[in-house]
């Protein structure tokens, strides 16, 4: 069976430090089945010519530059571009682990259509230390109910390009929790599966968006927000399963208790 092809989509904005390292990241994965989509949004820093440069060396690169809506628009503008079956997304400024590509290549021969594939990323804090990301638990419930850890960046999963079809896209009015927003409407999509493997690297630096945001005192309000909006769409029967499910256990706890 043929590896299925996989679209790596760049969204990048004035990010002149950082995109030569993350264009030479993929590159240097050695994955034959690929194609890395760069969307910019009209960066005037120098960012478009070193894509431009690199494009005429590397025949994988696709791009465009032109002004987007933020974040949200350009990752949608890349996924309606994307030729391959299976979709991951690269920031500028994170980067794979070595190999990273070419294992989800092999996974998604193996994977059931409409699946969600997530694995650990590193959350550099500084040049020297990072906390180990781990989304273990993939339920919709856990997720917003925050029993459980989201997947922090999405340099660390992959899924079928067909589950927005489902899902849905990006939110382009959303241009800091779109990731989050997505992952609660496709787990309850998708087959989901977590693999205790490191596959990406995020620099959670002074500088970047996400630093900056949360200096801010806004990014757990507007998780906050996310989550509240998920539970409050969600089906009765998973709001029921919830409420009732700590009674079903206090109960059968006691029987046991009695019992014994």
């Amino acid at each position: 069976m043929n590896p299925p092809l996989l679209s790596i989509i760049t969204p990048v904005f004035n990010s002149k430090e950082f995109i030569h390292l993350c264009i030479q990241n993929v590159v240097q994965q050695n994955c034959s089945s690929l194609e890395h989509i760069i969307v910019d949004g009209g960066s005037t820093d120098g960012t478009v010519e070193i894509i431009r440069d690199l494009a005429k060396e590397y025949s994988h690169i696709r791009w465009i530059s032109e002004k987007d809506k933020g974040q949200s628009d350009a990752m949608n503008k890349g996924i309606e571009l994307a030729n391959g079956s299976v979709i991951g997304f690269l920031n500028a400024d994170d980067y794979y682990e070595p190999e990273v590509l070419n294992r989800v290549c092999e996974l998604f021969q193996t994977l059931p259509k409409n699946s969600f594939a997530v694995a650990n990323c590193r959350i550099w804090q500084t040049e020297d230390s990072f906390h180990l990301n781990e989304p273990k638990d993939l339920r919709f419930i856990s997720l917003v109910k925050k029993k459980s850890v989201h997947p922090y960046n999405p340099v660390a999963y992959f899924y079928h390009k067909a589950l927005h079809k489902k899902a849905g896209l990006y939110d382009i009015n959303d241009h800091y929790s779109m990731d989050i927003d997505f992952i609660l409407r496709v787990v309850r999509k998708a087959h989901c599966y977590y693999f205790n493997e490191i596959w990406g690297n995020m620099r959670f630096l002074p500088g970047s968006k996400t630093f900056e945001d949360n200096q801010q005192g806004q990014a757990i309000k507007r998780l906050k927000d996310v989550l509240k909006k998920h539970w409050d769409l969600a089906p009765f029967w998973i709001k029921w399963k919830y409420n009732i499910t700590p009674y079903i256990h206090k109960l059968t706890g006691n029987l046991f208790h009695e019992r014994e």
